[in-house]
This record gives structure tokens, sequence and C-alpha cells, in this order.
């Protein structure tokens, strides 16, 4: 175990680095993705204020704050692709050399993309964290949130961004059929952006469709963590859920490599 540590934990710390080399980069992009939040609380505060309702789909106009902000802070560290640098290295001819190299390409790739999780973590997601928790201590008065609720929540949290990119490593294999992924990309991402309760949470849906939804793998990539978080699942029924993540990752790990071993069986690399 240790020695795949050190095999991997290069992959990354280069990740981390390349994210923080330009500090232009760096400000935009935290200055940019802040705006996402804000344009779907106003959204959402429209939505409430025009319904007499105390509550919409079983969550309160103070809860939809806390959802609107945990969103944001779980998409950032969850939905990191690794699909287009298969897509570059299937282009580029580089795939060969993960081939030969005595290491699993897809463990490299997850790796990469721990290492962008782990730079979102810091810019800007745990100060959004911070400030929601602040918020709903001493605006809404909701106290802060138990830390077993957080505890729960990072371990749902570690299991979303592992069924992300498995799903994500699945789609890749497309680049070796065509490698113009551009509009399956668009497809992809407004599908799960949808399903996973990013656009609009899963409970807002009838019964029937809300229940088929919550078995796909995308409710598993956000919408699972932050009702955690928000403290709707106990008990019995925290355990399910969470069993659920688990078995999609052990699901999406081995449709992966079927996958994989199917495509690299059938591969062949002109040039690179």
């Amino acid at each position: 175990m240790r020695k795949k540590i050190k095999i991997y934990l290069p992959f990354l710390e280069n990740e981390f680095k390349s994210n923080l080399a330009y500090k232009g980069s760096f400000y935009l992009f935290m200055l940019c993705y802040l705006f996402s939040p804000f344009i779907n609380y106003y959204l959402w505060m429209a939505i409430y204020g025009s319904t007499d309702s105390g509550s919409i789909g079983g969550l309160t106009r103070d809860e939809m704050v806390i959802y609107v902000f945990m969103i944001y802070v779980t998409t950032e560290m969850v939905f990191v692709g690794i699909s287009e640098y298969i897509r570059e290295h299937v282009v580029e001819g580089s795939v060969v050399m993960n081939l030969i190299k005595p290491m699993d390409y897809r463990m490299s790739l997850i790796s990469q993309a721990a290492g962008t999780m782990v730079y979102r973590f810091f810019a800007p997601t745990v100060f959004v964290w911070i400030g929601v928790e602040i918020y709903k201590a001493c605006v809404l008065g909701m106290g802060i949130t138990p830390l077993s609720n957080i505890l729960c929540y990072m371990l749902s949290l570690l299991m979303s961004f592992l069924i992300y990119v498995l799903f994500d490593f699945c789609f890749g294999m497309i680049a070796f059929i065509t490698t113009y992924m551009y509009g399956m990309q668009l497809i992809k991402d407004a599908l799960i952006s949808f399903l996973s309760g990013q656009l609009i949470p899963i409970s807002f849906f009838p019964e029937a469709v809300g229940r088929l939804f919550e078995f796909l793998p995308f409710s598993s990539m956000v919408y699972t963590p932050v009702m955690i978080y928000l403290g709707k699942y106990s008990g019995a029924e925290l355990a399910f859920v969470l069993g659920r993540q688990a078995v999609w990752v052990v699901l999406l790990y081995v449709t992966g490599s079927l996958l994989w071993r199917r495509i690299t069986r059938r591969l062949v690399v002109l040039g690179g």
C-alpha cells in the first residue's frame, strides 16, 4: 500500500502545483466561479418569495440557502473530469506509453484529479464553506452543523468524487472510437447537472421520478452528500445511501476495468 502511494502521490502533487503556477489564472478562477452560487441564490429566493408555502420539495427557504452554496462546494470538489486527459493521450498517441509503464493508467488519472480536487478545496470552496457556517449560525439562527453530519458528508464526498471520476473514465473510452468529444461532453455535463440535483433538488420531482433518479449514480455525485450535510438522512437511511454510493464505486470500477481491457486488446497506435 505504501509503495503504491509513493508511485501515485507525485501525480497529485504535480497537478496541485500546476494549478497554482499562474497567479492571474488562480484569482480569475476564484472570481468567476463565485458568480454561480450567488446567481442561483437570488433565483431560488425569488421562487420562494413567490409562494405562500413554507417549504418546497421538503426544503425550507433557509435550507435552500444552505443547499445552493453546499451544492457549489460539492460540485467544485467532485466534478473533476479526466476524460479530456484520455482524449489528449489518444490524439497524441502517448497513451501507448501508459501501457508499458509499471503503473495503473486509471490510478494515475485519478491521482491527477485528486490534485485538482485538493486545489479547489483551498481555492475557494473552503472559504465558501466557512462563510456558509457563519451565515447559518449568525443570520439564519440554525446553529453550526453537527460534527457527525460533517464527517458523514466528507465520507460521502470522497465516494462522490470516486463515482464521478470512475464514470468519466468510462466516458473517456469514447476517445478510442472518436477523438471529437466536444459535443458529447456538453451533453454529458448537461445530463449530469440535471440528474445529480445540481440545478434542481431531486426532491422537487414527482415521487416516482425522484426515486428513479436517486438510484442512478448521478444523484450520488452531488445530491446525496448535500442532503447528508443538511441532516436529511439519519440512522438506517443514512447507512443505506452511503452503502449505495459504495456499490456505485465498485460497479463503475469494474465497468471501467472491463472497458479498458476490451479496448486495449484492439488498440493500434501509429506514430505518437
